[in-house]
């Protein structure tokens, strides 16, 4: 389980768009995507760089929660 904080989330509809851009990363099993808290929740073996890519692609930033 790979945990990301989120930045630049304002609304449902965001968290909804960057969990639709987690899941099409290979190697991603399972997402979810909490709003109020910013964090995405990664299940699968997708290398870590690969999803913060996703995220900024989708036009939103992330880290490793903890780092």
């Amino acid at each position: 389980m790979t945990t990301l904080k989120l930045k630049g989330l304002s609304c449902h509809n965001c968290a909804k768009h960057v969990e639709q851009a987690l899941a099409r990363v290979p190697g991603v099993e399972r997402v979810k995507v909490s709003y109020p808290r910013a964090v995405a929740e990664i299940a699968g073996n997708a290398p870590l760089q690969e999803l913060i890519k996703a995220v900024e692609s989708a036009g939103y930033g992330a880290e490793p929660l903890g780092v």
